[in-house]
């Protein structure tokens, strides 16, 4: 399989029309139209479903479109680390992590490296373990920054000198507000703002069954449930400091009780081949963390 088809293919994906791809790439209508049947013919299986307008991946399409955008984004990185100079060290560094402020950390490292080698360029990726995880296995990520409970055997780790804890979102004019800690009792039967993260932390300190608590939305990103909990739509469960809780947020943090702190590590895949930017970005944590 050519990796030129693979690019043609995510550019008609992303634009939902053959003749919007082949005008943004260039090429003739009939050409594209051609190189995706014999891409659909390599493969054995149909990737597109033709409307009147638009057209739609197929199941195998979706499938496709996930891996040629990892073989693309691979393919990139390599012939740009293959460019740079001998006496030059440049490229792009990719961290992926949950929200915690631990990053504070992970920045301090990078303002570092940046004085002493202006060309590096860092790339941050927000997400929660598994698509952190998911990244890193298949090489999108080169360090994922991981929070609480989470299974790393198959990666090398540096625990970061960093402990977040747990507890409550609210507006600060409810009457939560006024007390020092929550505790599971005075949750029940509240509405209630979980992360899938939360929920795994949150199980055995609730001490219920989660089917009878009142959930009322998820989240991926806090800003946006921050959002929820100044409008009174519930308390939303989450790690202290990334918020703004000041006198002027409309929002207050209270801690669990009893407490729960959630350890921060960052973590590698095992045996991996990094590009000389990520190289000196792993010496650099090991001589602050190592």
């Amino acid at each position: 399989m050519e990796l030129r088809p693979l690019q043609y293919f995510l550019m008609i994906a992303r634009e939902g029309t053959i003749s919007g791809a082949a005008t943004v790439l260039h090429i003739s209508q009939p050409s594209l139209s051609r190189q995706m049947q014999e891409l659909e013919h390599e493969l054995g299986c149909k990737l597109f479903e033709r409307g009147s307008r638009r057209i739609e991946l197929t199941e195998a399409g979706m499938r496709l479109r996930r891996r040629a955008e990892e073989i693309v984004d691979l393919v990139g990185r390599t012939e740009a680390e293959f460019l740079i100079s001998a006496d030059t060290l440049a490229g792009e560094v990719r961290i992926g992590g949950g929200e915690t402020q631990a990053m504070g950390l992970v920045a301090d490292a990078v303002a570092e490296l940046q004085e002493t080698y202006p060309l590096l360029r860092f790339s941050l990726y927000s997400g929660n373990a598994e698509d952190v995880s998911e990244r890193l296995d298949t090489g999108r990520l080169d360090f994922g920054v991981f929070i609480g409970h989470t299974d790393l055997s198959r990666y090398e780790v540096i625990e970061l000198p960093a402990q977040d804890t747990w507890g409550v979102f609210m507006r600060a004019d409810d009457p939560l507000a006024q007390k020092r800690a929550i505790r599971a009792e005075d949750l029940i039967d509240r509405p209630l703002i979980f992360s899938r993260q939360a929920s795994r932390e949150m199980r055995s300190w609730f001490k219920h069954d989660f089917a009878e608590l009142d959930i009322v939305a998820t989240y991926n990103l806090l800003f946006n449930a921050a959002l929820l909990a100044r409008r009174g739509v519930g308390y939303v469960v989450s790690l202290e400091g990334i918020v703004d809780t000041s006198l002027d947020s409309g929002l207050a943090f209270r801690p669990l009780e009893p407490a729960i702190h959630a350890e921060v590590t960052i973590a590698w895949k095992r045996y991996q081949e990094f590009s000389p930017a990520a190289s000196v970005f792993l010496d650099k944590i090991r001589e602050l963390w190592g």
